[in-house]
Formats: C-alpha cells, structure tokens, sequence
C-alpha cells in the first residue's frame, strides 16, 4: 500500500484546518518536520524544528487568534519536477469572532511530503491582510518598523 503523495497531505491539512482540529492535525507533520515562515510577523519565529515545538507554536497562536476559519478557497496546486514537492496557493477565509466581520488572507506553500506526512513547510503569508482583519495593522507596521531601525 502506497503512503499518500504531497496533494493528499495537503488535503487532509485543509480538513484538519477547517475542522479546528489541532490534535487531528498532528498526524500530517513528520516529528522532524521544518516549518519556515520567511515573512512571519515581528516576534513570531521564522523557522521551527519539530512536530512538538511547531505544535506548541500554532496552540498559542490559535489562543490569540479570534478568528473561525469557514473556507479554503483558490486552492491551486503546482507540480514540480520533485514527486515529494507541490506548491499551493490559496486564501483562507473565516469570520473574526470579535467583530463578526469576514477576513480572508492568501498564502503561498511550498511543501515536502515523505511517508504520508509534511517534512518540510515554507509558507509564505500575507501577514498585513492578516493584521488588518485582526485590527492589529497599526501594532504590524510598528513592530516592522522596530526590526529595521
């Protein structure tokens, strides 16, 4: 029986994604999986070693995070030369539960699966849509400002 290739772990991200299902969820990164966040917010790391610290990471932002995720959409998937490597492109949508307004925000992700689960993970957020949805644009720029003074 053939482990599930890149598309089929990235599916089953996005159910577990929608599904607010932070234990589900850990079965899709290897327990060595990188996380890279290139462009991640001021304070948040860019890069993350291990199943258990990237876990322990996405708890406590989801805690801070007032925002219920309702919908993947524009999901795109490139093929690369590399049968492990797919690039995805999609927004996530949801309502900030604060406001009760909608937010959306698009990210770009470059993923490596082995055996059934991610290895490797390089997204690349649009953390100012992000911000901006959360009322936290202002607090953004400052700590931006702050990394290059």
């Amino acid at each position: 029986m053939s482990q599930p290739g890149p598309r089929e772990v990235f599916a089953r991200l996005q159910e577990y994604l929608l599904a607010s299902a932070p234990d589900l969820v850990a079965d899709v990164w290897a327990e060595d999986v990188v996380v890279e966040t290139p462009f991640a917010p001021p304070g948040r790391p860019r890069r993350v070693h291990g199943r258990e610290d990237l876990l322990a990471l996405a708890r406590a932002g989801r805690a801070t995070m007032p925002v219920r995720f309702e919908e993947i959409r524009d999901v795109v998937v490139h093929e690369t030369a590399d049968p492990e490597v797919i690039v995805v492109e999609y927004e996530i949508a949801g309502t900030v539960t604060t406001t009760n307004r909608p937010a959306a925000a698009g990210f770009i992700g470059v993923l490596r699966a082995r055996n059934g689960q991610i290895v490797h993970w390089r997204e690349y957020q649009n953390v100012l849509a992000m911000a901006e949805a959360l009322g936290r644009l202002p607090d953004q720029l400052a700590g931006a400002a702050g990394q290059h003074a």
